[in-house]
């Protein structure tokens, strides 16, 4: 008899006999006997080959259709939908583009920028639409013109080893200014338009918009300027007006005052070209070359800072520019935002003698971010006002 079994009697009454049948005992472990499992299904036996026991200590394999599973249930889940930006976020962004799209990029890139946006050139002279935030002198912070100067004339040149094609500031811009630069090819050069420059035989004409409206308008502003420290909670340096004439006590008429031994004289000539939503697009021509010039006269001459100057808006703090409800409004931004506006100061025209042919005389198409604001300000170009 199987170990793995017992006997039991059981009376059969039909027959009167005793039978003997073999009763069943819980199934274990037996070294005798074999145990006898049931035939598995070909899947039910690869999960069962590959799926570890409880005490190997290995990590159990994700199956294909475990995977599958998953993959469609994170398919199923609802994306986190991303709220649409207003077109106030997508103003300021835009501007936040325009003030660093040049900046901190490899040098062979800026110059690749300024070959394309060459506007004239000749043996003595090249032209370039200046982009915004690119200082022309060297700069610790960002990248120069100045610096990438040797590259963009090698790519003048046509990539070649050997030239003798350089390029040299001339007449310079702010940083945070566009427009027509010019650059020389050679010293002798450099020092010609110095020397026309000086005697105001180049002529230069910008196109600012104003907070405010110029009156009369135009003009010639012809005051001198300073610069003077500002002290308070902070500290710093700004040009200023240094008249030579003051009212009188009585107020009926002026008195020369001293003029500063420091003082540069300064004389900028405007013009309203259009004015609109409380703002003008105005001309400016500069006869003297004073650090900061325009900016100075427009805000503290005229009464109307150029729109971005947040330096020379305020004049006893460093703080955003101040706007109206109203320019904010057709502008599409709020105060706190104002610190992403541009310096909207373009060099428009640059008219020179020729040294050995006719006279130069080129126009700088306006960047894009000028464009929009004159857009939604209203103002009109001049060759569009009869149009």
């Amino acid at each position: 008899m199987n170990s793995c079994g017992r006997l039991g009697r059981v009376f059969d009454r039909s027959s009167g006999l005793n039978l003997f049948l073999l009763l069943a005992k819980p199934r274990k472990n037996c070294r005798k006997c074999p145990q006898i499992t049931p035939p598995l299904g070909r899947s039910q036996s690869t999960a069962a080959n590959h799926t570890p026991g409880p005490n190997t200590g290995e990590k159990p394999r994700l199956r294909a259709v475990d995977l599958a599973r998953k993959v469609q249930g994170e398919k199923e889940k609802p994306q986190a939908t991303v709220p649409p930006m207003s077109a106030q976020q997508r103003r300021v962004m835009e501007l936040k583009r325009f003030s660093v799209q040049l900046q901190n990029v490899h040098p062979n890139v800026l110059a690749k920028h300024l070959h394309r946006s060459v506007l004239y050139q000749d043996k003595d002279v090249v032209i370039l639409n200046k982009p915004y935030g690119v200082p022309v002198a060297d700069d610790s912070d960002v990248t120069s013109i100045t610096s990438v100067l040797p590259v963009l004339a090698k790519m003048m040149a046509g990539m070649k080893i050997k030239s003798d094609f350089q390029l040299l500031p001339c007449l310079g811009l702010e940083k945070d200014s566009t427009g027509a630069l010019l650059l020389a090819r050679r010293d002798e050069v450099v020092e010609h338009v110095l020397a026309l420059s000086r005697h105001n035989k180049v002529e230069r004409k910008y196109w600012v918009i104003t907070v405010g409206v110029p009156v009369p308008s135009e003009g010639l502003i012809d005051i001198p300027i300073i610069e003077r420290e500002i002290t308070g909670p902070q500290p710093h340096y700004k040009m200023a007006l240094s008249p030579l004439y003051r009212l009188n006590n009585e107020g009926d008429g002026v008195t020369k005052v001293r003029s500063h031994r420091q003082a540069h004289p300064a004389v900028t000539k405007y013009r309203v070209l259009d004015s609109s939503s409380g703002c003008s697009l105005v001309e400016l021509q500069p006869y003297t070359g004073v650090k900061h010039q325009m900016r100075v006269h427009m805000a503290f001459a005229v009464g109307c800072p150029i729109l971005g100057d947040h330096k020379y808006s305020h004049w006893s703090k460093l703080a955003p520019q101040k706007l109206p409800e109203r320019v904010l409004g057709k502008l599409g931004l709020e105060q706190s935002k104002v610190r992403h506006l541009p310096l909207h100061l373009h060099a428009r025209q640059l008219m020179l003698p020729g040294t050995s042919q006719a006279d130069i005389n080129v126009s700088s198409p306006l960047p894009k971010y000028f464009t929009q604001t004159l857009s939604r300000l209203y103002l009109t170009l001049p060759n569009e006002k009869n149009t």
